[in-house]
């Protein structure tokens, strides 16, 4: 990849001395650190924006379904229940096994 396009930075003097302090202290040029700096942020920004895009189709998804008249609805107590017939039989294997 060419390095063609020069970035301007406007910070404070002292963030700029610590910075390069701490680029020559793991021999690195800053130039390198800034762009793997950048490369990463662009990254998290693109997961971030894809994960929201995701998110919303998926509400999105379960709002059709839920407006859906065909859709099957189950009671808190049915699922509670359901839940604890599960439980059972898990732990009725568990002792089986011992």
């Amino acid at each position: 990849m060419s390095k063609e396009a020069v970035f301007t930075l406007k910070i404070e003097p002292e963030l700029r001395e610590a910075f390069m302090a701490e680029a020559a202290a793991v021999h690195r040029p800053a130039s390198q650190i800034v762009r793997e700096f950048m490369r990463d942020y662009v990254e998290q920004q693109q997961k971030a924006r894809e994960y929201d895009d995701w998110f919303r189709a998926e509400v999105e998804a379960g709002l059709k379904e839920a407006d859906d008249p065909n859709t099957v609805w189950h009671s808190h107590e049915d699922v509670v229940a359901d839940m604890e017939r599960q439980r059972q039989s898990f732990l009725a294997r568990i002792k089986a096994v011992e």
